[in-house]
């Protein structure tokens, strides 16, 4: 097999088994731990202060804390570190880590040189503002990522669009994101069938014109055959008396211990927006 036909055929497994694993995370939820113990209402709500708090802030220092806070309520919830750790660092945190370097050096944040660069016969200056402000913003990033997916992976799906729709959230936008959930792991598992499919009839060395019309066959029966089970899917929903609208079996029920970890949390945003403001 050509390195080509490795290429494609590592990138399909690897990006199915990342989805997979992402999808079916749901594992946690069930798992007992201080996450999983909360009313998802209080944790939505509490997660909100904690993002809301890492944007307000200004310190690299207290974004580290709500950072170190993380870790340690997916510590205490179950989650392990390695799967989580690679859903956070991985994407939007190196994406922003890409944006935040320019911000380093002098011709977009002036200040105060901190150190110089000679690279290719230039002159890059580091200022102390700039790389502040880059770290700022890679740990804000980093941090907000965080708290959103162990949000996501401490709550079961039903569960999290529920509470989407008693904040208010529309229901034509909480339908879609259930569709999805639910359409994407078919859709991959179409995508891996099509490629085998290809691979055990054409073999691994193809003239590139006979490539192209096949690839090209491929793609516009891939997209009549998504189209048709996107829509067997819904028929499928409709028929098990979906409405639209999440269901569960048992209903939330706020404990005193939601009403403690709210009260807590809420005294700490309180506390960084007063040490915000100094």
């Amino acid at each position: 097999m050509s390195k080509g036909n490795n290429f494609i055929e590592y990138s399909i497994a690897g990006a199915l088994s990342f989805l997979k694993e992402s999808i079916f995370a749901d594992e946690y939820a069930t798992k007992e731990g201080f996450l999983q113990s909360l009313d998802p209402r209080i944790k939505v709500i509490t997660f909100l202060l904690f993002i809301s708090a890492i944007l307000f802030t200004k310190s690299i220092t207290i974004s580290l804390c709500l950072y170190a806070i993380c870790l340690a309520l997916a510590y205490f919830s179950n989650v392990n570190m390695w799967f989580f750790l690679k859903r956070t660092w991985i994407f939007i945190p190196i994406f922003s880590l890409f944006i935040a370097i320019p911000a380093i050096f002098n011709i977009f944040t002036p200040g105060e040189v901190l150190f110089t660069l000679k690279l290719l016969g230039l002159k890059l200056i580091i200022t102390q503002q700039g790389l502040f402000t880059a770290v700022l913003f890679v740990t804000r990033v980093i941090a907000s990522v965080s708290f959103a997916v162990l949000l996501s992976i401490t709550t079961k799906h039903f569960a999290l669009l529920k509470v989407l729709r008693i904040f208010g959230i529309p229901q034509v936008f909480v339908m879609t994101l259930g569709m999805c959930y639910r359409y994407i792991y078919l859709f991959l598992e179409v995508v891996e069938n099509t490629y085998l499919a290809i691979k055990s009839r054409v073999g691994t060395r193809l003239h590139y014109k006979k490539g192209q019309q096949i690839i090209a066959w491929n793609i516009s029966s891939l997209w009549h055959r998504s189209y048709y089970l996107n829509e067997a899917v819904y028929n499928a929903m409709l028929s098990r008396g979906y409405t639209g609208e999440p269901a569960l079996l048992n209903d939330f029920r706020v404990k005193s211990k939601d009403w403690v970890w709210l009260f807590f949390t809420t005294v700490f945003f309180v506390i960084l927006l007063y040490l915000n403001r100094k």
